[in-house]
């Protein structure tokens, strides 16, 4: 008897497991090809650079014959060329990444920190070549298969020769860098003017192939979707911002246009080289404020850890005493901030995993601001808990521009219950309304304010740590400087994550990796620092805000009003910048009676310079290495912002060089590149037959931020004298392999290990710039913030006392 179908029952048994085992067979197939393919991807990471090009020209050279025989079609045409230029940029590259590999371990800051921005370079470029060579093993293997997408695979191979050739074009950069510099010296020093040359000449290249199919090819595949995503929303946030749609709005509409952005990536690319290099500052601090939301801070706050306290508290611009260091019966006078909009409040948050004594008491809860979060947890009232040792003082990332600690206040919250201790976060005022010094002055009130009120905050104040990320992090080495400077209590410790140390426009190979990255490129970054500098509003009469309407007018007249009231408080800023006045001289004597001093009479106490009220404006890196300081500052409890900045009167302490010895293996290193290379200026011209591509989207709107005020070193501290850096407490910095401010890492580290200052430097790899708000990503965002809270534990955790020795015998 047949069932169903003219089977034998036991075959139609049989026939799910036969089913069964067909799936199972496919499920195992698709595994091994996963686990093949991760294989082959690790035997390419782990080939020495010559194999691995060769390999790929090899492969190159297969598939040129291959599709070259398959007749005059376009397709097979443009295929053959494509792997004809991956083997031109394959080859010329390859001498070029080796002569950086040469001399790169010379930028090192130690041989456990092998890291900076020629390694980054010979890295990006290494991964580049890697999918490459990937690429071209699977079209040999698979164009002959009528499943081969000719199309797809024919615009993946171009992007990525587009990227190819690009990063040829910075391996050069990197290589003029390296034989302009002195031995060691990771930031170009060149004069003002062959500086602006270069990065005229940079900013012209080609950068949207790094925006398509590319896009953060560099990183690890986690951070992929997420930047894609970025990308869209930005795209789309730009055509809606053109049309001066703002807030909700935008961010709404976003959702329903980004489709085309997404099917289209050479469309999303140029769309995006083309908002990176012209639209304003105002632009990208409405798209950075966009995760302000209510909304999206919401559902991020959701999947963050649970605290008892979370309140926005209003310190009133009120005057107050605080006690010197080195004679607490001395006062200096901390006056609330100044500069440019007059005295203010001072917005910060309070972050606490436990209520603590004195999170409760009427005196805080008089600072909390009225619509300001306050958390639940405080009904029904649970027990409090003793106050901690610690306290934690964060200053946000942003560009100086954007943010707020509500877009921090998810990783901020996971600290207060890994480390157990409150965190107080500042809001300071942002740039271009307010420029520096506004948030150093803002922060720096913040902090004495937080030091003398610890017990309201749940602290005893034992343990002080300053934390921050990117322009935080500067603000966290300024703010020290500062209070070393008026004599009051330094913190116990700094941890910055990739911190911005050099706001000046000074070139270096980390720097040229903004060509690529979809999150700090250098038009942005320049357009951010000009806009904390103070620099004058850019035009938008020959941009895309032609056609914002009245309330672009409105934004521009705004920004002009606030650019004259600013030029109206001059007089202060130069009296902050410029080195005139009275010598400071040595106490001869002891005070009697308490130092009352506000941060205003401080800054108009100018010691004079032996080079004039212009020796700021014209300061370099090469100027501090020849100046000093015999006569030093910290004698004098009459310090003023310039003169502790600059006073000097011999040769300088300064030293941004390696030791002797390596500089003459770097002198060595440097004899071996061909003449051609050693002729090669900072403008000069490529190698012959090679041309890189330049960008099609115009004129790069880019101010180059020039301002003397940037070599301030309360606003770029890596150009800080030797007296000050000594001031520092121990420096914890996190920093990332690929980003473009690493250098400003390595260079400010260096600075302080040749002072013999305690410094501690980590280099995360493959990750971008900002990676503490990715912490929820993936796992290896996980793992570097884990390491940023490690380094605060390190300054929260008092050294052990040492263990008295045996009695003798």
């Amino acid at each position: 008897m047949e069932s169903a179908g003219g089977m034998e029952p036991a075959e139609a048994a049989m026939a799910p497991a036969s089913k069964n085992a067909k799936e199972g067979s496919r499920s195992r197939g698709r595994r091994r090809w996963r686990k093949g393919k991760a294989k082959a991807s690790k035997l390419i990471y782990n080939m020495d650079l010559h194999t691995m090009t060769q390999s790929l020209v090899t492969l190159a050279e297969d598939n040129i014959a291959f599709f070259s025989s398959q007749g005059p079609g376009e397709t097979a045409q443009r295929l053959s060329g494509v792997f004809a230029g991956v083997r031109e940029q394959a080859l010329g590259l390859e001498p070029a990444l080796g002569r950086l590999l040469g001399v790169a371990h010379l930028f090192d800051l130690d041989p456990e920190t092998p890291a900076n921005g020629y390694r980054s370079l010979v890295h990006t470029a290494r991964c580049c070549v890697a999918h490459l060579l990937h690429k071209s093993r699977y079209v040999a293997s698979n164009r002959r298969s009528i499943f081969f997408r000719t199309n797809h695979n024919l615009a993946e191979l171009e992007a990525y020769l587009a990227a190819l050739t690009q990063l040829r074009a910075l391996v050069y950069y990197a290589q003029r860098l390296l034989v302009t510099n002195q031995p060691g010296v990771l930031f170009f020093e060149g004069d003002e003017g062959l500086t602006a040359d270069f990065l005229r000449e940079y900013v012209t290249l080609h950068k949207g192939c790094f925006y398509g199919r590319c896009l953060g090819f560099q990183f690890t595949p986690a951070i992929r979707p997420f930047l894609q995503t970025i990308s869209i929303g930005l795209v789309s946030f730009g055509e809606h911002y053109k049309r001066n749609e703002t807030g909700l709005s935008v961010a709404a509409s976003s959702l329903f246009t980004s489709g085309r952005f997404a099917i289209d990536p050479e469309l999303r690319g140029a769309e995006f080289e083309r908002i990176t290099q012209n639209l304003d500052v105002h632009f990208w601090k409405a798209f950075w404020n966009i995760t302000e939301m209510e909304v999206l801070s919401s559902l991020a706050n959701m999947a963050s850890a649970t605290v008892r306290v979370s309140r926005l508290l209003s310190l009133p611009p009120e005057a107050f005493e605080m006690p010197l260091t080195a004679d607490p019966t001395l006062t200096v006078t901390i006056s609330p901030p100044l500069a440019h909009t007059g005295p203010g409040p001072v917005l910060v948050r309070l972050i606490s995993y436990d209520l603590r004594e004195g999170q409760d008491s009427e005196e805080l809860s008089s600072l909390v601001k009225s619509n300001g979060q306050r958390s639940l947890e405080l009904w029904p009232r649970p027990q409090q808990a003793p106050r901690s040792r610690s306290l934690i003082v964060h200053f946000h990332g942003g560009g100086f521009v954007a943010q707020t600690s509500k877009s921090h206040e998810p990783y901020l919250k996971s600290w207060a219950q890994e480390l157990g201790a409150p965190i107080i976060s500042i809001d300071y005022s942002l740039a271009p309304e307010a420029p520096f010094p506004r948030a150093l002055e803002e922060c720096f009130f913040a902090y004495c304010w937080a030091i003398k009120h610890c017990a309201l905050l749940g602290s005893t104040g034992e343990r002080i740590c300053l934390a921050g990320d990117s322009a935080g992090g500067n603000l966290c080495f300024t703010v020290a400087l500062r209070a070393a400077a008026y004599g009051v209590r330094v913190p116990d410790g700094i941890m910055a994550a990739y911190p911005a140390t050099m706001l000046q426009p000074a070139a270096s190979p980390s720097r040229l990796l903004s060509l690529m990255d979809p999150l700090l490129p250098l038009s942005v970054l320049s357009k951010c620092v000009s806009a904390y500098a103070g620099a004058k509003t850019e035009d938008h009469s020959n941009s895309d805000q032609k056609a914002l309407g009245m309330m672009g007018l409105v934004r521009r007249d705004t920004a002009l009003l606030l650019r004259d009231f600013r030029l109206g408080a001059s007089s202060w800023l130069n009296s902050f910048l410029e080195l005139s006045g009275r010598k400071s001289q040595k106490m001869s004597e002891p005070i009697a009676e308490p130092m009352r001093r506000s941060v205003s009479e401080a800054a108009l106490a100018q010691p004079q310079g032996p080079l004039g009220t212009d020796s700021l404006k014209n300061l370099t890196l090469r100027d501090l290495s020849q100046r000093g300081n015999s006569e030093t500052l910290w004698d004098t409890p009459e310090m003023s912002l310039s003169a502790e900045t600059l006073s000097s009167s011999t040769p300088s302490d300064v030293n941004f060089l390696l030791p002797p010895e390596d500089a003459e293996e770097e002198a060595e290193a440097k004899n071996k590149l061909s003449p051609m290379d050693r002729g090669l200026g900072v403008n000069a011209a490529f190698p012959e037959g090679f041309h890189p591509r330049r960008s099609s989207q115009g004129a790069t709107q880019m101010p180059l931020y020039s301002s003397p005020i940037v070599k301030n070193p309360f606003m770029s501290p890596l150009l800080a004298p030797d007296s000050m850096l000594k001031s520092l407490p121990p420096v914890h910095i996190v920093a990332c392999a690929l980003d473009p401010m690493l250098d400003d890492s390595v260079m400010f580290a260096r600075r302080l290990r040749n002072l013999g200052q305690p410094v501690t430097l980590r280099v995360v790899e493959d990750l971008p710039h900002g990676f503490l708000t990715l912490a929820a990503l993936c796992r290896e965002t996980r793992q570097a913030a884990e390491l940023c809270v490690e380094r605060i534990r390190l300054v929260l955790t008092p050294p052990a006392a040492p263990t008295p020795a045996p009695p003798l015998v």
